[in-house]
């Protein structure tokens, strides 16, 4: 006999209804057998005397008076649980005490599993569970799996250690998801920046953990605790957007509990309107100034996680092109940078993002201050650029004999001026200002204006010109310039001035090989060749790299390599694959 079934026996005798230990010592003290199973089943079976008569057409319909019994167990059960979600749903005092007494007379029977769903019910409708019912629940792994989230959340709140087993896989989860986006060579529509917020918060794994929090403010904490711990250990950005989306898709639900006691709740909403609608207006640029010159001394840490928020990939990608575009628009206005209150705004909050690892690790939660220089040297500057290039597309377009008398305005373009390369070498926001008006003249598909700046990119500071979000939307743009890549001066700015430079990291190779996949057939011979021979991937490089290296080559129609990885060509070692449950699980133990 079984432990489960013994348990079974003895959890129905606790309720006063015989079971197995009753039978058997009727079994084993009677002197016929035959008989006293017969008075057991009279004793405990259906007391419907209209129903007896019909029991022996059942058996010589060959039916089983245990699928029989069951089968009335189980209409009997959901019509049970159907009554308690019922009274679940009324509320009030006279709920709550009646809930609680049945709980009393069933919690015995939790482990007898035809009747497990009864007893979990109760519990789910139950706003506040006694201890010694959560203990029990806890000990018991099968009955911990058949328990409810509503339940759970309450078991969590004081196990921090158990909720973050249960949180990691999300996380994990959700960090695979960003970066099979970031990595996809499949499909050149699935853009990264792509989704509204909306789209992206209405995603699974969002969506449970927003679930598993339910409206406990405690759960909340943990969960940002876990995101700004990961976002420490490992720099991964993805979390800083994880603790946006959250925050929004509560605000979605409704969560008064939570999104009232957020400090950070109405500036992230403000923010996300303006991601949404691709635009600052000037009476949402007050309202997100308000917010960030209203924090009270006493408060400053909320700074770390408007620090966080404004950190994520969508925001920064927002906060750029929102500051490029206002620059291009300057420019037609023969406008200063420093006049426009909104620019200036952006470049704070730009400023503040890019600082969030920094401030979070120091715990010196002060809002770091704007550079006068980047506004009054390197915008200009930049402008300059813009200039260069806007009248070199305007001469593109004026007719023939026009353009040879215009010739002398566009002669030429040198290389960009030296504060450019100066600034972005010294700041995080001139780096980020100098990367998106990269893609801006990818996007327009200017190949002298991309040339000029791309031969200082990789002068940026933190070699912020690498990261994945920026290399991945570079990258779907320059497959549609795939024409230029048979001039061998776009070849050598873009791979041996840009790309080689950082090419000891894996993200770089990755999103090389993808921008191979889709040109290689435009690529001089020579050139192919040398590329193909610099991205041979190492025992170093993910296994990944690896499989896309060789689909690669027989797309190009070369021999698979040799590779010294191992037998299979595929890399033993798997470095920069990054575990995020393992630094979540080295806090929980260190807790």
């Amino acid at each position: 006999m079984s432990t489960s079934t013994r348990t079974g026996g003895t959890a129905l005798e606790e309720v006063d209804i015989p079971g197995q230990a009753y039978l058997r010592e009727a079994l084993t003290s009677c002197i016929d057998p035959l008989k006293a199973i017969e008075t057991f089943q009279l004793e405990n079976g259906i007391l419907l005397p209209s129903l007896r008569p019909m029991l022996p057409l059942l058996d010589l319909h060959g039916v089983k008076r245990l699928d029989f019994h069951n089968s009335v167990l189980e209409e009997l059960r959901d019509k049970l649980v159907q009554q308690i979600s019922q009274l679940g749903e009324k509320g009030g005092k006279e709920r709550d005490k009646k809930l609680k007494d049945l709980l009393v007379k069933s919690f015995p029977v939790v482990r007898v599993k035809a009747l497990r769903p009864v007893v979990m019910s109760i519990l789910k409708n139950i706003p506040h569970i006694e201890d010694k019912y959560l203990r029990i629940l806890v000990r018991d792994r099968e009955l911990y799996a058949d328990t409810d989230t509503e339940v759970k959340r309450q078991i969590w709140r004081d196990n921090q250690s158990l909720f973050g087993d249960e949180v990691s896989p999300l996380l994990s989860q959700y960090i695979r998801e960003k970066e099979n986006v970031l990595f996809d060579h499949t499909n050149l529509n699935n853009l990264f920046f792509t989704p509204t917020p909306k789209t992206r918060r209405q995603e699974d794994v969002v969506q449970k953990l927003a679930h598993m929090i339910g409206n406990s403010v405690k759960l909340y904490d943990m969960v940002l605790q876990f995101l700004r711990t990961l976002f420490l250990r490992t720099r991964n950005v993805h979390y800083c957007t994880l603790r946006a989306e959250l925050l929004m898709a509560l605000h979605d639900l409704d969560v008064q509990e939570i999104i009232t006691v957020d400090p950070c709740h109405k500036f992230t909403w403000c923010l996300d309107a303006c991601i949404r609608e691709k635009s600052v207006d000037i009476k949402r640029s007050r309202e997100l100034q308000g917010f960030l010159d209203n924090i009270k001394r006493g408060q400053e840490q909320v700074l770390g996680d408007l620090s966080m928020t404004l950190c994520d990939p969508f925001s920064i990608n927002f906060l750029a092109t929102s500051a490029i575009k206002i620059l291009l628009h300057l420019q037609n206005t023969e406008a200063l940078p420093r006049e426009n209150t909104v620019l200036i705004l952006l470049l704070r909050m730009l400023a503040l993002g890019l600082s969030a690892w920094i401030m979070i690790d120091s715990q010196d939660f002060k809002e770091p201050r704007l550079d006068n220089q980047v506004v009054t040297k390197f915008l200009p500057a930049l402008m300059s650029l813009m200039v260069d290039d806007q009248v070199r597309y305007l001469h593109s377009r004026l007719p023939p004999d026009e353009r040879e008398s215009a010739i002398t305005i566009i002669e030429h373009s040198g290389p960009a001026p030296e504060t450019i390369e100066t600034f972005i070498q010294e700041g995080t926001v001139a780096s980020i200002l100098a990367m998106y008006y990269t893609l801006h003249t990818a996007k327009q598909k200017d190949k002298v204006g991309l040339l000029r700046i791309l031969a200082v990119l990789s002068s940026c500071k933190d070699d912020r010109a690498y990261e994945d979000p920026f290399l991945h939307s570079l990258v779907a743009s320059l497959i549609n310039m795939a024409d230029e890549f048979a001039n061998e001066d776009f070849c050598t700015v873009l791979f041996d001035e840009f790309l080689f430079a950082g090419l000891t990291r894996d993200n770089v190779t990755r999103h090389m090989l993808k921008l191979l996949w889709y040109i290689h057939a435009k690529l001089p011979p020579t050139r192919l060749q040398t590329m193909m021979k610099a991205l041979q991937p190492t025992v170093n490089h993910h296994e990944n790299v690896h499989k896309l290296y060789e689909a690669l080559n027989v797309k190009i129609g070369g021999a698979p390599s040799t590779n010294p990885a191992g037998h299979d060509g595929i890399s033993q070692s798997t470095p920069m694959e990054m575990d995020v449950d393992s630094p979540l699980k080295d806090v929980l133990r260190m807790q």
